[in-house]
């Protein structure tokens, strides 16, 4: 893939990169690793200053980076805003936490003994285009505070919010060389892996990607931490507050025009409410207003790559070939340029289809059927992944059953899944493994060092 930016509102080329060379690839390294020998030293309180001036930076201009971002990827204005404020959240809340999280931790033993939390050195982190400026944070914010440098590897198709970051850091006072960007594609990462200053990876995207970085650095014995795909389940019981179960499914569903990992994506319904849910959120995607994603109105945007329609479109068709059927939705938009693709919900989903096990990555909803809670956990885990599970219900045997019994990284009860800066997130299966965020989040790239002292 080109590093450009393309609109994907229109398909216009705004802007393309070269490449870096691989000379000024090891520049970036050299200088990485050289900051990271000072930037060590430097206070807790003194990261954390800067920390937090690149949160005030992130708000101070949260217009400008939200604008960036629809201009690359496609995401609603009130999305691409709440997300950059969102970043400045992030960044607070490791200031405020890290000192906390990295204090020495004293262990009763014969001796006097303790675990200190060291940095790494460079991580190398390679981000995913759907949310372009919060992912490369989550990561950025934890990994700074505990003393590492780290290096950025963006998607090719969001190459300005790529280099945005970078100047947020630096304006906010992080030594030059303690956060840079690298414009390359992705068949040069494995290389930057194999580099032995390079002490850990990071990565957050598809299936094929996280297996590929994972294999990279296994071989030179280096750690990673992955989140990958998740096809949710959203499981509605008969107790449930269905007016709210549906509100909240349409924007699970909808977050980022149906471009998310956590997005729910799987809706499992007990057969006694499924006529009433299924009517109440066709209305519900009928009435999402598509259109230009500048536009403070919109709800839907359009995906971020003509090869995303396209695959959301041959699973669509492949799927009702097979025997879904179509609620709402379901064509391509052939009235406007741009890859739009209109809110779609499928039932009575055949095994082996697409709409069954695969990850949607794009506005459409599987709607599954089953008779009570056993047969909805089964239908939950009868998948590869395990990212995050949403489930309603208002009896407490049920909420408890499903907690103890649900695979996956997080659990819901009455709400929709979300990442949140106090919270660990990450998945199992194959979704990944490892985890960001919370205390857990700023301890996985770190020496966890014990000491004894007689």
């Amino acid at each position: 893939m080109a590093i450009a930016t393309i609109n994907p509102a229109t398909g216009e080329t705004i802007k393309t990169f070269e490449a870096l060379t691989e000379a000024e690839v090891k520049e970036k390294i050299a200088l990485a690793q050289a900051t990271f020998e000072n930037y060590r030293k430097i206070p807790l309180a003194q990261r954390s200053e800067w920390l937090r001036t690149a949160a005030e930076i992130l708000e101070r201009d949260r217009r400008q980076y939200a604008e960036l971002m629809v201009l690359e990827m496609g995401k609603p204005i009130k999305g691409a805003i709440a997300e950059v404020e969102k970043c400045a959240l992030v960044c607070r809340y490791y200031a405020d936490n890290a000192a906390e999280f990295l204090a020495d931790t004293p262990v009763p033993s014969d001796g006097n003994s303790f675990i200190r939390y060291q940095p790494l050195g460079i991580i190398l982190a390679v981000m995913p285009w759907n949310f372009p400026f919060w992912q490369v944070c989550r990561f950025a914010a934890p990994a700074l505070m505990a003393g590492n440098v780290g290096l950025l590897k963006h998607a090719s198709n969001v190459p300005q919010c790529a280099i945005a970051l970078e100047t947020i850091f630096k304006e906010a006072g992080f030594p030059e060389g303690a956060f840079q960007t690298l414009l390359v594609g992705g068949d040069r990462v494995e290389a930057i892996v194999n580099d032995d200053r390079v002490m850990a990876a990071t990565l957050t995207g598809s299936e094929p990607a996280g297996a590929s970085l994972a294999a990279a650095a296994g071989k030179q014995i280096k750690k990673t931490v992955l989140e990958l795909g998740g096809s949710d389940p959203f499981i509605v019981l008969e107790s449930a507050d269905l007016e709210k179960a549906a509100t909240t499914a349409t924007a699970a569903r909808m977050l980022n025009n149906g471009q998310s990992c956590i997005a729910a994506k799987r809706f499992i319904v007990v057969e006694s409410i499924a006529d009433a849910f299924e009517a109440k959120i066709i209305e519900k995607f009928n009435a999402l207003k598509i259109g230009d994603p500048m536009a403070e109105d919109t709800d839907i945007g359009p995906l971020a790559t003509p090869s995303i329609l396209q695959e959301i479109d041959e699973n669509v068709q492949k799927s009702v070939a097979m025997g879904a059927k179509v609620l709402t939705g379901g064509e391509r938009l052939q009235d406007r340029p741009g890859n739009y693709y209109p809110p779609t919900i499928l039932a009575e989903i055949p095994e082996g289809s697409p709409a069954e096990k695969e990850e949607f990555f794009g506005p459409v909803a599987s709607v599954f059927r089953v008779k009570n809670l056993a047969e909805a956990i089964a239908r939950a885990n009868a998948i590869p992944f395990g990212l995050g599970a949403s489930v309603w219900t208002n009896v407490a045997e049920e909420r408890d059953r499903a907690i103890e019994e649900i695979e996956a990284g997080a659990v819901f009860v009455n709400g929709m899944v979300k990442s949140d800066p106090r919270l660990p997130f990450g998945g199992i299966k194959r979704s990944g493994y490892g985890r960001e965020l919370g205390q857990p989040g700023i301890r996985e790239f770190v020496n966890i060092k014990t000491i004894w002292i007689a």
